[in-house]
């Protein structure tokens, strides 16, 4: 009977048989010790030469490293690990005999190990990020749904920007047109609203921007949310709701994977609502007392989001920051119109933004002037401004990285290890 590792448990004292890869092979005279990863999870595949015919017991001991193999055995419970289970094998077969493995058990640079990410994918520490990258992304899903929010594609082939395109890919269109690879999808949410009230896309995004830092990437995946009737403390409350619900779901379902990368869990666990929140002028206040030469204006850089994230043990809304150094499409804080009805919200641990979004600015007139005021191009906004020509409604929205945020959950210095295939300043293989 052909099984997952993940399924062990409900198979103990059964034979089963196994496909998977030997990640790591041991032998001592009569017996040999196959580590077997099949993508559900992790088994060792005992095999003693008394037990198993003469092809069985060649195949285990010409095993190499990254071999492709097949075992049948009993399934048992492992003698001194509780819930870990091993295999005791009757047979042994190997598929494909692999070549002697790059990636050694010695430390790697990451150059050497980006050259073969291809390869590197199938350590258990990447393997263990690409699972709660995608507990992530179901977690997203299973909130959105359960909170009438429903998925809306986005283009990713664009004729302008969301804010200006000085950082964008641009590509040559039909008729000497050009276009642009999208930076976010919220543009066309605002659109949907109407139609649908509450939506969200998920997709990748591209950014010509020229960093290299540990937080950017040159492709990433974006998740972008609107919905109308909601204003801006709703809003806070809403990316509060979902960054817990995320957080909780994968300490619930990815214990093991969080093990692997020694993820220090108890920062996750106290992840739950209200999270702190500061304006953007105490925020400022508290950075200079901290050592910074932040200005009354500035936007915040990578360094003073980690020296205030530093500081809190859950996260942490800095809202209303200075109209001038944000997009034109947020709305003005009503209280004081220099400022607007935004938030970014910064994961502890020294992790800084996962999260930006803000209220966006409803009024005909009152975007028209801004779209002025950046000198964005009028005509390739005309069909944003019809929206608040027929029907327009308070509305807000925001945006989560995803590699940004599976950096922080799985304790991850780089964001090149949150993606399968990452695209730097300087690397577009493999």
């Amino acid at each position: 009977m052909f099984i997952l590792i993940s399924d062990f448990s409900k198979h103990v004292g059964e034979s089963v048989t196994v496909k998977g890869w030997a990640y790591n092979v041991r032998s001592s005279g009569s017996i040999a010790f196959l580590q077997i990863r099949d993508g559900s999870g992790f088994t060792q595949a005992v095999v003693a030469k008394l037990a198993v015919d003469e092809a069985a017991w060649q195949a285990a001991i010409e095993t190499t490293i990254e071999s492709s193999v097949i075992v049948t055995g009993t399934v048992s419970a492992h003698p001194k690990q509780a819930g870990v289970f091993e295999l005791q094998a009757t047979a042994v077969s190997i598929i494909q005999r692999a070549e002697e493995y790059p990636i050694g058990k010695k430390e790697h640079g990451p150059d050497f190990l980006l050259d073969n990410r291809h390869l590197w994918l199938r350590a258990p520490s990447q393997w263990a990020i690409q699972r709660i990258r995608d507990g992530i992304i179901r977690a997203t899903y299973d909130w959105m749904r359960d909170h009438a929010f429903i998925k809306i594609d986005t283009p990713i082939l664009t004729p302008t920007a969301c804010e200006g395109t000085t950082e964008l890919f641009e590509i040559d269109y039909f008729d000497d047109k050009k276009a642009y690879l999208a930076q976010s999808g919220q543009l066309y949410l605002e659109a949907a609203i109407a139609s649908v009230g509450r939506c969200f896309d998920f997709g990748p995004v591209f950014r010509a921007e020229k960093s290299k830092t540990r937080r950017h990437l040159i492709e990433f995946w974006m998740m972008d949310a609107e919905a109308a009737f909601v204003e801006h403390e709703e809003n806070l409350r809403i990316q509060e709701e979902l960054v817990s619900f995320i957080v909780g779901r994968v300490l619930v379902g990815h214990m093991q994977e969080l093990n692997i990368l020694e993820r220090d869990i108890a920062p996750l666990e106290n992840v739950k609502p209200p999270f702190y929140r500061l304006t953007h002028v105490e925020a400022v206040k508290k950075l200079r007392e901290l050592g910074s030469n932040i200005s009354d204006m500035d936007d915040l850089g990578a360094d003073d989001e980690t020296k205030l994230t530093q500081l809190y043990d859950k996260p942490i809304f800095i809202e209303k920051y200075p109209a001038a150094v944000k997009a034109f499409y947020m709305k003005p804080d009503p209280t004081d119109p220099t400022r607007v009805l935004n938030a970014d919200l910064l994961a502890p641990e020294g992790y800084g933004e996962i999260i930006g979004g803000s209220q966006r600015e409803d009024s005909y007139e009152a975007l028209l002037a801004r779209i002025r005021e950046h000198n964005l191009p009028e005509a390739a906004f005309a069909w944003y401004l019809d929206l608040r020509k027929y029907g327009s409604v308070p509305h807000s929205g925001f945006g989560y990285g995803l590699e940004r945020l599976v950096a922080w959950i799985c304790g991850l210095h780089h964001v090149r290890e949150t993606i399968p295939f990452p695209r730097l300043l300087s690397r577009l293989e493999p």
